[in-house]
C-alpha cells in the first residue's frame, strides 16, 4: 500500500547520496523482514512439535531474544526516510513554506540529537557484552542454548548509526528548502494529501493488474 509520503530526486549530489543510502537501508528491512519469516517459521515448528510429539523446540526463547533487534531495529531508517513513522502531519501539514521547512529542522536536529546519544549508550551496552578472549567473543550468552548475545546487541548501534546519516541528509535536504525557498526539496518525504496518497494507491493497484 502506498504510504503518506513521497521522496524525490533529481542529479544533484544529495540526490545521489539519497539513493545510495536508500540502497543500504532497503536491504537491512529486507533481512528484517527475511528474519521475521523465520521467527514465525519457528513458531510453527515450536508450537507443532509441542502438540504433535509433545516436545517444543529447544531454545525457542533464545531464538526470539537473538532475532529480536533485527526485526525491530533494522529497518528503523528505511521508515525515516519513507516518512512511516508516527508524526504530527495533522499540524506541520498547515504550514508552508519556510515555516515548514524550519520545523523540520528542529524536529529532525532534536531526532538527530537523541539518535546519536543512542548510538553511543547501544555501542557501550555492545562493548560490556563483546570480548575476543572469551568463548564466542562474548561474556554473556542465552540461558539454554548458550547463544552469543553480543550480535544482537550490535544490531543496535549499526541501526541508529544508518538512521543519523540518513537524518544527515534529512537536515541537508530540509536546510536546503529553506535557504532557496523550494516548495519541493528532494531526498527528504514530502506529506501527501489525501487525494494524492488515493492516486498512488490507484496506481500501485493498477501495476498489478
Amino acid at each position: 500500500m502506498a504510504g503518506a509520503a513521497s521522496v524525490l530526486g533529481d542529479g544533484s549530489l544529495l540526490s545521489r547520496l539519497d539513493r545510495g543510502l536508500v540502497r543500504i537501508e532497503w536491504g537491512m528491512a529486507l533481512l528484517s523482514g527475511v528474519f521475521a519469516f523465520g521467527l514465525m517459521i519457528l513458531a510453527v515448528i515450536s508450537v507443532g512439535g509441542r502438540s504433535a510429539f509433545n516436545q517444543p523446540l529447544p531454545g525457542y526463547v533464545d531464538w526470539i531474544q537473538a532475532f529480536m533487534p533485527l526485526i525491530a531495529i533494522f529497518g528503523i531508517s528505511y521508515v525515516q526516510r519513507e516518512g512511516g513513522h508516527i508524526r504530527m502531519d495533522i499540524v506541520v501539514g498547515r504550514l508552508k513554506g519556510r515555516w515548514l521547512w524550519a520545523a523540520e529542522i528542529i524536529t529532525t536536529f532534536g531526532i538527530l540529537l537523541l539518535m546519536v546519544a543512542l548510538v553511543w549508550g547501544s555501542w557501550a551496552h555492545f562493548g560490556r557484552s563483546f570480548d575476543f578472549g572469551a568463548p564466542n567473543w562474548s561474556r554473556d550468552s542465552s540461558m539454554d542454548l548458550g547463544l552469543p548475545i553480543w550480535p544482537a546487541k550490535l544490531v543496535v548501534p549499526v541501526a541508529f548509526a544508518v538512521m543519523c546519516l540518513r537524518l544527515v541528509l534529512q537536515l541537508w535536504g530540509y536546510g536546503r528548502a529553506f535557504v532557496l525557498g523550494l516548495e519541493r526539496p528532494v531526498a527528504v518525504p514530502l506529506v501527501q494529501s489525501a487525494a494524492e496518497v488515493a492516486a498512488a494507491e490507484a496506481e500501485q493497484v493498477r501495476g498489478h493488474d
